[in-house]
């Protein structure tokens, strides 16, 4: 996804990534770095609980209309909360990054975490081109969903910050 969240507080994050090369002491490093993960790991988390159970709406059928089973087997919003990752780094530019990863998804499915955002799908009916249907689910929900973690998460990199600034100095 375009839009990806990354935990950073760009000053003190990269000082103490500066002071903590200069101690030899691996647990701290590990800590810190564990630390950020699971501050980290709830937001991941959260998205993935709101992709699965995103509200996905259809236009009504049309009288005459046909249905039938999907011509994928693939479960569409498990197949983009699968692809949610979280990578941590303590060194160059430190912090915590949220994102989807595209290449993790089936060539067809690569924008639809950008569309499932908009808020409206549009696609072929099983695959025929000449016939489109719409369908909405709840726009922003990436923004929103992170909106609701960012005060959390800014305490608890803070509270990192200063815990891990203790131990080294």
């Amino acid at each position: 996804m375009t839009r990806d969240i990354r935990i950073l507080r760009t000053g003190a994050l990269l000082e103490l990534s500066r002071r903590l090369r200069t101690v030899n002491e691996e647990s701290v490093r590990a800590s810190f770095h564990r630390r950020i993960r699971r501050a980290a790991e709830p937001l991941r988390d959260d998205l993935q609980r709101t992709i699965r159970h995103l509200p996905i709406q259809s236009q009504g059928r049309r009288s005459g209309g046909r249905g039938g089973t999907s011509p994928t087997t693939r479960p569409l919003r498990a197949t983009v909360a699968a692809a949610v990752r979280l990578s941590v780094r303590t060194t160059g530019n430190p912090g915590a990054r949220v994102w989807i990863d595209r290449s993790s998804l089936p060539p067809d499915l690569r924008n639809m975490p950008t569309v499932l955002n908009s808020g409206r799908i549009r696609h072929p009916v099983f695959g025929n081109r000449r016939r489109w249907a719409t369908q909405t689910t709840t726009p922003l929900w990436w923004e929103n969903t992170v909106r609701r973690h960012q005060p959390r998460m800014d305490r608890e990199v803070h509270r990192v910050l200063e815990d891990i600034r203790r131990r080294i100095t």
